[in-house]
């Protein structure tokens, strides 16, 4: 008798445990790549080793920044290239008025209107809408301010968003609360090695994992190294078999199909 419920609980464990690695395609875990404010970097570093590795990326541009507005044509290319070009504002708006912001300046979130900001908003859908062709959009929270004088300013534009990225530190679960308040690990330090084993963590907690990177071998004062970003990506490239590494457009859109979202 013991022997039998024995082995109907290891039956049980093992059942969950498919069943669990069955809600990221098939994969242990899902990992998105992100990387904020359209820097030369991304285009000039990052791509390169995503492409080598056929590895997407998710690029949350601020369609004001130079690096964007220069470069159009290799966007382009960035898109063509099955990449995600996602809504990071027009101008960057962060509120100046929270402690240690004194690097805001003109662009000051909390001196905005909502129709400003959501005019805004709208405007960088329409630029990359003409860069990408595509309608369906995720957004990132400029500096993870959600609010503007204390009100939600996504929620009267949820319906022109798949999905949000916060700043917040996260391990996401397959029914997260809500996908516009999606966490991530930002990086800024790291070896590639620490890179690595918080996507291990990631794969024995059956999580989606997305990384938020601003500069990748300079460009910014939040950096990892080159080498670092390149030893992740060879890991998820290495590990393909059990890691599923997406966009966070497609991530969302799979949570959404499964009903995996719990509001």
């Amino acid at each position: 008798m013991i022997f039998r419920k024995t082995l109907l609980f290891l039956f049980c464990c093992l059942s969950l445990s498919v069943a669990e690695a069955q809600h990221w395609n098939q994969k242990k875990c899902a990992v998105v790549l992100t990387y904020d404010d359209a820097l030369d970097v991304h285009l000039d570093n990052v791509i390169p080793v995503l492409d080598s590795l056929h590895l997407k990326g998710t690029f949350y541009l601020t369609a004001g920044a130079r690096a964007f507005t220069q470069r159009l044509p290799e966007w382009k290319k960035v898109a063509a290239n099955q990449h995600e070009l996602a809504n990071h504002t027009l101008f960057h708006p962060c509120d100046g008025s929270l402690p240690g912001r004194n690097f805001v300046s003109e662009y000051d979130l909390s001196k905005y209107s909502m129709r400003r900001l959501i005019d805004e908003l709208r405007m960088t859908n329409t630029v990359l809408e003409a860069i990408d062709g595509k309608k369906e959009r995720t957004f990132a929270y400029p500096c993870g301010d959600a609010k503007l004088n204390g009100v939600s300013y996504l929620d009267q534009m949820k319906g022109e968003f798949v999905a949000a990225r916060g700043v917040h530190n996260e391990l996401v679960p397959f029914a997260p609360r809500d996908l516009y308040t999606i966490g991530c690990y930002s990086g800024n330090g790291q070896t590639g090695q620490e890179l690595i084993d918080l996507v291990k963590k990631a794969m024995q907690s059956n999580s989606l994992i997305v990384f938020l990177f601003h500069g990748v071998g300079g460009g910014h004062g939040l950096n990892v190294s080159n080498e670092a970003h390149r030893q992740l990506a060879q890991f998820l490239k290495q590990h393909e078999k059990e890691i599923w590494t997406t966009t966070f457009l497609e991530a969302a859109q799979h949570l959404k199909t499964a009903g995996a979202v719990k509001k």
